[in-house]
């Protein structure tokens, strides 16, 4: 017997929506409208209709405005599939179903490889929304397989789920970074499909040991936290992608803000609603006048720095979620008004070169490594943003809202 949403939710007790947080729109500020953002994904759409019919691998980012490819899909290989299935969504367009699902069986072996944490974001986008949208069982069956993959991360002595380096090597054991977050939802879906709560309670307590250790009293968060993988102590936060282990990044603020709001929808736990308020909060009360974030909310160069249109169009979508987790209309306007920057300031209309959707993203700065390029999670959490503004019951049942 399948776990209902409902038995996900019998440990939570009702409690009242939260109010007074979150930051309203400023006078003369405006939100995208429906039809500006409907002419965004119409121009998405055709872009893709161009483009993806001679795309046989996984797009992983840029360079002079043309895709590069990583034929195992790296960690990035779902989001590539996942915008076709959100274009077939949108469109009913039948050639985005068959690329979709061509891309999805490009992954199919990555399901079995627990080489690192990346489960989540090569099959959830991919794999779960096919399975929503078609209920063909392969995809239902094959993200099920990716789960318990996952699980095999599990560090039972710490409580967290290791996210880089090969099982039984001390490289990076005992390492979590705040992407993780976003692999949970593909744990919950498995408990719901399989009624076996040992997804759902790693989930939870991964959730936990996250929100323990990398929540900062301003709702701020680094990239990394390290523990000592044998006891499980920690040992204290560190980065990555950010500018410094005491900044904060600011797509890992917004996959937790994604994240924990969606495990408060999974669990109907309140601190993890409370968590992505606060994270929320602080990423809001950083941005720059035109809604884009900056790469680093602490970078020493403030809103002088690049940006990174994939943190906003990942915000967004959060924001979304938590207007509706919260009851608080200004985290949806401050979603709009980040849509409105991406749409106005970060589309690639102005190039005849571009083959992707969204420029003005930031792959690594502190390596140089993708600055001011197009990431394919950007165009796909771009296309969700949208979806879930001018169809939120067509984008539900893709995604699991």
């Amino acid at each position: 017997m399948n776990l209902s949403r409902r038995t996900l939710l019998a440990s939570a007790a009702a409690t009242p929506l939260l109010t007074g947080a979150g930051v309203a729109l400023g006078a003369g500020e405006a939100a995208a409208s429906p039809a500006k953002l409907r002419g965004a994904l119409d121009y998405g759409l055709a872009k893709l209709k161009a483009v993806a019919p001679g795309i046989t691998s996984f797009p992983e980012i840029t360079r002079a405005e043309k895709w590069t490819y990583v034929a195992d899909g790296g960690w990035i290989g779902g989001f590539w599939p996942g915008t076709l299935w959100l274009a077939h969504l949108d469109s009913g367009d039948a050639q985005f179903r068959a690329l979709g699902e061509a891309a999805n069986d490009r992954l199919a072996p990555r399901r079995l490889e627990p080489r690192d944490h990346d489960l989540g974001f090569l099959f959830y986008p991919s794999w779960v929304t096919a399975y929503r949208l078609t209920g063909d069982t392969k995809w239902r069956d094959g993200a099920i397989d990716a789960a318990n993959t996952l699980i095999l991360r599990w560090n039972t002595a710490g409580k967290f789920i290791r996210a880089w380096g090969k099982l039984g090597t001390p490289g990076n054991a005992g390492r979590v970074i705040m992407d993780t977050m976003m692999n949970l939802d593909l744990l919950a879906f498995a408990s719901e499909q399989t009624g076996d709560r040992k997804f759902i309670d790693i989930a939870i307590a991964h959730a936990r040991t996250t929100q323990a250790n990398f929540l900062r009293a301003d709702g701020s968060t680094p990239h990394v936290f390290d523990f000592n993988p044998d006891t499980g102590a920690p040992i204290g936060q560190n980065t990555v992608q950010g500018y410094s282990p005491t900044s904060c990044w600011s797509r890992g603020q917004a996959w937790g803000i994604y994240g924990f709001t969606t495990m408060y929808r999974r669990t109907g736990l309140r601190e993890f609603r409370d968590t992505a308020r606060k994270m929320a909060d602080f990423a809001l009360g950083a941005l720059t006048p035109d809604s884009v974030p900056v790469w680093d909310y602490r970078s020493p160069l403030g809103a002088n720095d690049i940006k990174d249109s994939s943190a906003g169009a990942i915000m967004a979508c959060g924001l979304l979620d938590l207007a509706k987790a919260t009851g608080t209309d200004r985290y949806r306007e401050r979603a709009l008004k980040i849509l409105d920057g991406l749409v106005s300031t970060c589309l690639t209309k102005n190039s005849t070169r571009a083959e992707a959707i969204m420029a003005r993203g930031t792959r690594n700065r502190p390596s140089e490594d993708g600055v001011e390029v197009s990431l394919p999670y950007g165009d796909y959490y771009l296309f969700e943003a949208i979806l879930r503004v001018l169809k939120p019951a067509q984008i539900a049942k893709a995604i699991g809202l």
